[in-house]
């Protein structure tokens, strides 16, 4: 198996295809954090917000996601609206995955904001703050800790989730471990590879976010 980890070249060491399939697998993972994050907390603030119009919106984007299949909705980005919009693979996987999982994160984000005693509310009206900067400096740095934690199983989440988007032609980590198996009929091997593979970068992405949890409690011990 160590020849699909690295290749030897006249000019050295190359990445193999499971590298180079993890390294796209960390790419879509990481990019779809960050739009799972931001698509989240809007659509958590819809449903906090006054104007019915957002949070029917906000509604109607959650009851959609939450209740197809993630896959179903990757085929819908991949068929329909990448011919649309002119998107290629790699970017279509990663909508869809932000999109999936932004759905759950606005959830968690907003109990982690209703969760903030009211008091924070009343006090930052109390010095003439806006509601933007209210959410800003006092709110969401307070819901932040309270969410990390199940955020960082939402990432988790992502992370496997991530290989559905071998079923549109995306070459990450499955995609590889696939066109291995096709060549060499190494199921066994390969699959077991691939798995320990995920293991690790879930147990690496759970202890960098155990880390950021105690450095954000330092404060609040002192």
């Amino acid at each position: 198996m160590g020849s699909y980890f690295w290749v030897r070249g006249s000019d050295g060491l190359h990445p193999g295809p499971l590298v180079q399939g993890l390294v796209v697998t960390l790419e879509i993972t990481l990019l779809s954090l960050i739009f799972c994050a931001a698509i989240g907390l809007l659509v958590a603030l819809l449903r906090l917000s006054p104007s019915r119009l957002a949070r029917w919106l906000a509604r109607i984007y959650l009851e959609s996601v939450r209740n197809t299949p993630l896959l179903v909705q990757i085929f819908f980005a991949y068929f329909v609206m990448a011919p649309i919009l002119g998107l290629g693979r790699f970017t279509t996987g990663v909508l869809a995955l932000s999109l999936f999982e932004g759905a759950y994160a606005s959830e968690i984000i907003r109990s982690g904001i209703t969760s903030v005693d009211m008091g924070q509310w009343e006090a930052g009206r109390a010095l003439g703050l806006r509601t933007g900067v209210i959410y800003r400096k006092i709110i969401l740095p307070q819901a932040l800790r309270r969410v990390l934690a199940p955020l960082t199983s939402q990432a988790v989440s992502l992370l496997k989730d991530s290989a559905l988007v071998s079923t549109i032609a995306v070459h990450e980590l499955t995609m590889q471990g696939r066109t291995i198996i096709a060549e060499t009929f190494l199921t066994f091997e390969v699959w077991f590879t691939v798995a320990a593979l995920y293991l690790v970068m879930a147990l690496l992405l759970s202890l960098v976010a155990d880390h950021i949890d105690r450095a954000l409690a330092l404060p609040s011990a002192s």
